[in-house]
């Protein structure tokens, strides 16, 4: 098969019903996928599976969306506009780069207090008042501080680390090979927010690289401030003070939890672990997604609520086009702090649903594509015990994505089909950061900032709220 076969496949584009055309991968492509070397230096804590350019790939256009004030493209709304095909001669020129976002986690127990600071040192996890940003990083040694007993705790209980690099690793090859076979060959890359390795790091050989054209795959389906947001916010600084980044056409995935790859793909795992049940079509399906404040939702528009009440809305329905209509519900999980979070939260509806009655119950870690610290430990230990606790008497979980074939391929398909939008990022400098480069104005900000937050903190309600909420 060449590089310019194809054949007429159903659109992976939930809800429209657009024909286009894809290349075929088989899942033995993917499911017998050996571990190659590629550069990796543990040291110098970088990741990154590098792949060569072959000519000729054919790629689908895709629109454009705004989210939560951000110009970049995104997968999740696009317009079909046609099959584009490149020239062998302009591929030949063309040098493709993806980039993987991630979270990152603690990699030995050692690193647990220092990637909680870099996680709450971040204005996108804790957003402080302008007045108040001179203590992001004080009050992040505070906390993650505090928390890292705890933490620490948890992560020996899953064997003394985060699995998460390896596996985003593991997923960077099955991409690897799912786009050859399309007939792209790309670097793929591996950036992640609070560990090694980096975001930073990763774009930094992305420019030594000499790459021509990029497309970002955050693999968080549903879009979020504190996730794909941030990890973006730290795209743009970047790319804003370097000449040659800020002219490189990148195409950003903001969300792609409509695409039917991925619907389908969760609904197959939650269609086989339903067979684990002696009676499958009583058991509950509880949807089980990572919660954000409120005041995210509410204050700063974060579509994050929306797109995962949509999100389970579709796999519900791809799930009784097959005849399975179990009932169904979702709650958020894992809320720190003394702040409102999304509600209903995990915890309190495991024992509502014990308290009905409910007797079987299959948890579903929607927002997760990997198994990490939440699914493994939070899922798996604490609200199984709670569940059983409270009266349920069968307990199952759907398995995260990982390396699952069909839904490795859609995630080739979404890179493909993003690559025509790619567009130089253009991103304003910070009114924020021009205030601070005042003299007068920030010893202001910082003298009156620090009496106030004096009274703050040390206030009887402050002090009760970390006891309880963050300790």
């Amino acid at each position: 098969m060449n590089a310019l076969s194809h054949s007429s496949l159903l659109p992976n584009r939930y809800p429209q019903s657009l024909h286009r055309r894809r290349f075929s991968l088989s899942c033995s492509d993917i499911q017998n996928l050996t571990r190659v070397t590629c550069y990796s230096d543990c040291n110098k804590s970088t990741s990154q599976a590098s792949l060569f350019l072959c000519p000729g790939s054919t790629n689908t256009r895709i629109g454009s969306r705004n989210l939560v004030s951000r110009s970049f493209y995104s997968a999740d709304a696009s317009t079909y506009n046609g099959l584009t095909v490149q020239s062998p001669t302009h591929a030949a020129q063309e040098k493709v780069g993806v980039l993987l976002l991630n979270l990152g986690g603690p990699e030995t127990l050692d690193d647990v207090q220092p990637f909680l600071f870099n996680l709450f040192a971040d204005p996108d996890i804790i957003r402080l008042p302008r007045l108040f940003r001179f203590l992001q990083q004080p009050l992040a040694k505070l906390i993650s501080t505090l928390r890292a007993p705890k933490s620490k705790e948890a992560y020996a209980s899953i064997g003394g680390g985060s699995p998460l690099r390896k596996i985003t690793d593991d997923q960077a090859l099955a991409l690897k090979r799912a786009l050859e076979a399309k007939g792209l060959s790309s670097n793929i890359y591996v950036g992640m927010r609070y560990w090694y390795p980096f975001t930073e790091e990763a774009i930094q050989q992305i420019k030594k690289d000499g790459i021509t054209r990029l497309v970002v795959l955050p693999l968080y389906p549903q879009f979020s401030i504190s996730t794909t947001g941030s990890s973006i916010s730290v795209l743009e600084q970047t790319f804003r003070e370097d000449a040659y980044l800020s002219r490189l056409p990148v195409s950003i995935i903001n969300s792609w939890y409509q695409r039917e790859g991925y619907i389908k793909s969760m609904a197959d795992l939650i269609e086989k672990e339903l067979e684990s049940f002696s009676e499958p079509k009583e058991a509950m399906i509880f949807f089980s997604a990572h919660g954000v404040p409120v005041s995210y939702v509410e204050n700063a528009g974060d579509p994050y609520r929306d797109q995962m009440e949509e999100c389970i809305f579709l796999i519900m329905q791809e799930l009784k086009a097959r005849g399975i209509s179990n009932e169904h519900t979702l709650a958020y999980q894992s809320r720190v702090g003394p702040v409102q979070w999304l509600k209903p939260y995990t915890d309190e509806v495991l024992v509502e649903l014990g308290q009905k009655g409910v007797k079987s119950l299959l948890a579903v870690p929607v927002s997760f594509v990997s198994e990490h610290i939440e699914t493994l430990e939070e899922i798996d230990m604490e609200y199984r015990e709670l569940a059983l606790e409270s009266g349920i008497k069968n307990w199952a979980r759907v398995p995260a994505l990982g390396l699952t074939p069909s839904f490795i391929m859609d995630l080739a398909d979404a890179v493909i089909e993003a690559l025509p939008s790619a567009a130089a990022i253009n991103a304003p400098t910070s009114t924020s950061e021009d205030m601070d480069k005042d003299p007068v104005k920030y010893f202001a900000k910082m003298f009156f900032g620090s009496i106030l937050a004096f009274l703050l903190f040390f206030s009887p309600k402050m002090i009760t709220a970390f006891r309880n909420h963050v300790i």
